[in-house]
């Protein structure tokens, strides 16, 4: 799905208007969009709901909530905001022939009413400014926010269900439910950057696409569950390509990805993995990787490991095949090349790098793993460098002209980009999206940076130096844990081994890979939860998206 600036939405909702769907039918539609989603998770006949009204199409849009839910049953009360008395405004005159409370801002003295009013009410709706926030909020609507903010305990967010609706709402809703229509006030709609006056939501319906700010962290943290409403807008290409494609990926567009898992099938049908992995110091990320490249799907899995480690996995691993390779006391030496090189021909495709460690020689390995390459040496066209492997590349000066554009997946994490590139780990977490979309085009491979809604980066192959971005939507502290990223590492290849795109691969693994956890942090909590726990989760996550 798409994700629009402000000044996108504005081109799109001005087309619109223009072919017929005007901005009266898409209000209607947005307000009843809304007091629908409320109407969901509290019942009307219980729900005393305070709508906070601004004075553009926004507050248009709570106005058509609040007559919607009146007349549902639920008990509603108005307080303005800088709306101007008017009679051509057919929605206020709605309202007010329903009889609902009104109270405007500037009559109310210290916020008293606005005080006695956030108490009285279960259900608090901010269509105060929606997309209008260009500056930092002040005067009398800071004044108010403030006043709400300290009368309100603090909520937990939710994650964007609605862009992968594949997990359980919780049974009740909060004691009180924020609902942002279109997006929290103070909340920017293109960079996510949040005022301090910001009303953090619980639930926020957004009409057509969500938007860039939604989706970004800080932002993220003050849209709650983001639901994302048709207000019979279409997708107008030449609207979008004014900008580099920036899209947030959804069950349906995994779903679509996803190899079909015909009946006649055999093991070759589904591709063969190699994965060179591990060392003595860190053989669970073998483990990991092995497993969840099994779990995810790969017909074949073998792991090339370390001589001396080989027993261990031997083991504990009963569906994989193996390599032995020559190590020095567990660590893997450039000599070992060879021997993995004569056992790539049948592979679809190569993970490199999770728990080698850094000792020189296994640096070494690597940059004499990217010289075969380069010399068409190795049989397999298809990499992902993971781990110590982007250590080792990032030792080798413009490592990324040995290796063919469109035929890797990098997976750094963002002390690893940091490294990778030489910026400061502050720099790429102030920019994630620009940063892995600058350095996909410039490596010309696919980019997967890792953490709260993990970028993916791909090299535009039809525009030098453009990249377009998709955002997975999922951020969970269960996936904050050692391990978590040998897993996801696994399932992206096991993913590439199944003939996907190194893009759709990237976005297919790491999805599973999110909702595996999301679903991991439901049914065991957000802490406790280990890497092995998303193992038996990934087969869960796929059914989740294919049934969707």
């Amino acid at each position: 799905m798409k994700l629009v600036t402000a000044n996108q939405m504005r081109a799109l909702e001005q087309r619109a208007d223009q072919n017929g769907n005007t901005y009266a039918l898409m209000m209607e539609r947005a307000g009843k969009a809304v007091a629908d989603a409320i109407a969901e998770r509290v019942a009307p006949s219980d729900a005393r709901v305070l709508v906070l009204i601004g004075p553009g199409n926004n507050g248009g849009d709570g106005l058509v909530c609040a007559r919607h839910l009146r007349d549902a049953g639920a008990r509603v009360a108005l307080y303005i905001w800088k709306r101007a008395e008017n009679s051509a405004d057919e929605n206020w005159q709605m309202c007010r022939a329903r009889n609902l409370i009104e109270t405007r801002a500037e009559n109310d003295r210290d916020f008293a009413a606005l005080k006695k009013l956030v108490a009285e009410s279960n259900v608090i709706v901010d269509a105060l400014l929606g997309t209008g926030v260009a500056r930092p909020i002040d005067g009398l609507v800071k004044d108010l926010l403030v006043a709400i903010n300290n009368q309100l305990t603090n909520h937990p967010t939710h994650q964007l269900s609605n862009l992968s609706p594949l997990l359980p709402r919780s049974p009740s809703p909060p004691r009180r439910l924020i609902v942002a229509v279109d997006l929290p006030t103070g909340l920017n709609p293109d960079t996510g950057a949040r005022d301090p006056a910001t009303l953090n939501a619980d639930l926020t319906i957004t009409f057509a696409f969500p938007k860039i700010g939604q989706v970004i962290f800080p932002g993220a943290n003050a849209v709650g569950e983001l639901i994302i409403a048709d207000i019979g807008i279409p997708e107008i290409s030449e609207i979008f390509q004014t900008y580099e494609i920036l899209e947030v990926a959804t069950a349906r567009d995994i779903a679509t990805i996803l190899p079909a898992r015909a009946r006649d099938s055999h093991k070759g049908t589904f591709g063969k993995a190699m994965l060179c992995v591990g060392s003595v110091n860190y053989v669970g990320a073998a483990f990991l990787a092995g497993s969840a490249a099994t779990r995810a799907g790969a017909g074949l899995v073998t792991l090339a490991l370390a001589q001396t480690i080989y027993p261990l996995l031997a083991s504990a691993l009963h569906e994989t095949t193996f390599v032995i390779l020559p190590d020095d006391h567990g660590v893997l030496i450039p000599d070992a090349i060879s021997v993995l090189g004569n056992s790539l021909a049948d592979y679809d495709a190569l993970l490199i790098g999770c728990g080698f460690g850094r000792d020189p020689q296994t640096i070494a390995f690597v940059q004499t793993l990217l010289e075969h390459i380069r010399n068409s040496q190795i049989a397999i066209r298809n990499f992902v460098f993971d781990a110590d492997a982007l250590f080792a590349l990032a030792q080798t000066p413009e490592w990324w002209t040995q290796i063919a554009p469109h035929t890797a997946i990098l997976t750094p994490h963002p002390g690893e980009m940091a490294t990778l590139t030489g910026l400061s780990r502050a720099e790429v977490q102030a920019d994630r999206i620009g940063i892995a979309k600058k350095f996909a085009a410039q490596w010309q491979q696919v980019v997967v940076l890792k953490g709260a809604h993990t970028i993916v980066a791909s090299p535009d192959a039809s525009t030098p130096l453009r990249a377009r971005a998709t955002i997975i939507p999922f951020a969970t502290p269960a996936l904050a844990t050692a391990g978590t990223g040998d897993v996801l590492a696994g399932t992206i290849t096991a993913m590439l081994a199944q003939k996907l795109s190194p893009f759709d691969a990237a976005i297919a693994g790491a999805y599973l890979h999110g909702l595996a956890g999301m679903i991991a942090e439901k049914e065991i909590g957000a802490a406790g939860v280990i890497a092995n726990d998303l193992l038996p989760r990934l087969p869960e996550a796929m059914r989740r998206v294919q049934a969707h």
